[in-house]
């Protein structure tokens, strides 16, 4: 049997910070730099944090993003060794579902509906597994929580992580072997 991974969306395989920034400067005006949110909570690295969270509720936030760099090649690769599920806290903005459903049939339609899990709290999720930008989500995973380098998490120092897609897949793959 398959070990299990779980693989979260935002910041790990949807560009969101990417798509924040560029959406940020067309509404205000205000061009952030990406080495500007290193360290930050995602919306208080913006000159204006109230605008900034206002974005994530415009049609076309999640929808729109582009997908991180080794991403589609990288749950391929890991579809041969593990069961793969996307799985997202998409409850709190509301268009988030819908998006993030149709971001994923055109980015990734290799990972079956039954694969994808929509949910408030991702503590329930019980894969081998986590990969995640967030340490609310990492903390209180049964499995082995990974984290996924974002701006936001750079001065963590908690949990395994992971840089970037190239090294997620040797750390997962490393483990099917040891096991």
């Amino acid at each position: 049997m398959k070990k299990t991974v779980a693989i979260d969306m935002d910041n790990v395989i949807a560009d969101i910070a990417t798509n924040w920034i560029s959406l940020y400067e067309q509404e205000f005006g205000v061009r952030v730099e990406k080495a500007e949110l290193l360290g930050k909570p995602e919306d208080f690295a913006f000159p204006d944090p109230a605008a900034a969270r206002s974005l994530i509720y415009k049609p076309g936030f999640f929808r729109n993003a582009p997908v991180i760099e080794g991403a589609v090649e990288a749950l391929k690769e890991l579809q041969k060794d593990f069961d793969v599920y996307i799985v997202s806290a998409a409850m709190e903005f509301p268009n988030s579902l819908l998006e993030k459903h149709d971001w994923l049939a055109e980015h990734f339609p290799f990972i079956s509906w039954r694969n994808i899990i929509f949910c408030g709290d991702k503590s329930v999720i019980g894969t081998d597994f986590l990969i995640d930008d967030h340490l609310k989500n990492l903390d209180f995973h049964k499995g082995m929580p990974i984290l996924f380098t974002a701006g936001h998490n750079v001065n963590v120092t908690k949990h395994t992580r992971v840089n970037n897609w190239i090294e997620a897949v040797e750390l997962l793959k490393a483990h099917v072997e040891v096991v």
